[in-house]
Formats: structure tokens, sequence, C-alpha cells
């Protein structure tokens, strides 16, 4: 399963668009989101734009969290995990955090697959011991080269994606 890993919108909804499109050229069943959009219609672009599941945790740019519920509450495919999100998809535990400190300690747990987190607006993957830890980077391409992840369940890789505008 390939599962796309997006984090720090901050609502720039044009490289939005075109990380949906990317996505849905990659081939990704599920889409995963760090935190950071921003404004709630952020969110609503991109429950329209990705038809498969998408799972999102909040980050610290998330301000009016009863509204993203409310627009994500619209969406059958849109889960909100709040601040920590554990998932089991194609066989794999993975946890979802936006800040690295906490899924840093998440990794050294060893009670996962994978965990992934956003907030530094840093591209990275780190081993630790049997747990793949990657931030996707920023997509919205102010510190950085805008892009997300893409995490092959079946590979146990990820891997960087740059976003083509």
């Amino acid at each position: 399963m390939k599962i796309a890993v997006l984090s720090d919108i901050h609502d720039h909804l044009h490289h939005l668009t075109a990380a949906t499109r990317q996505v849905r050229e990659l081939e990704a069943e599920v889409l995963v989101f760090l935190g950071d959009f921003c404004a709630p219609f952020t969110l609503a672009q991109l429950a329209e734009s990705f038809s498969g599941p998408i799972h999102v945790v909040f980050g610290n740019n998330d301000g009016d969290q009863f509204l993203l519920s409310r627009v994500a509450g619209k969406h059958t495919h849109v889960t909100l995990h709040g601040l920590l999100a554990e998932l089991e998809l194609a066989g794999k535990k993975i946890a979802l955090n936006h800040y690295p400190d906490i899924s840093r300690r998440l990794a050294e747990s060893g009670a996962y697959e994978a965990v992934f987190s956003g907030h530094d607006h840093q591209r990275y993957v780190h081993q630790v011991g049997k747990t793949l830890w990657a931030n996707p980077g920023e997509l919205m391409g102010r510190f950085g080269n805008p892009g997300f992840g893409l995490y092959d369940t079946d590979a146990g890789q990820f891997s960087h994606v740059d976003l083509v505008l």
C-alpha cells in the first residue's frame, strides 16, 4: 500500500492542488496529514481533492478545531484524531503526531513500524531500532522546497517527493 504523508500546508492552496494531483498520479490509497492546515477551508479542499481515507492530526496552527471538526464531519472519508493517531494500515502499526520531539519518543518505544511528524518543516528519514521515523517537510514551501512523502508499506520505505507546480 502507498500512503501519502503531507504536513504544514499553511493555507497554500495552489501547492495543495498540485500535491493532491501528484498523490493521485502516484496511486496512493491513503493520505495522512500531520497538522497545520491553518484555516478550515484548507481541509475542505483536501477532502474534496482526495477520495481515499484521510487521517489527520492537529498541529500548532490549527486554531479553529471546532470548525475543522465540522468540515471533517461533512466528509465520511476524513478522520480527525486529535493530537495523536495510532493506525494499522496494511498490517503496519503507524503513529502520527505533529511534533518531532514526541514522535522521536514514539519511534524509540518500538511499538510502531513507522512514525511520521511535521512541525519543523524539515525533510528527514531516520531508522530508530526497527521503527522508521520520517518527516515529509513542508507543503507550504517557505523554508525549503515544497513537497510531501510517500510511504510504501510493502517495502517499508519512505521517499520524499518534490512538488511539481
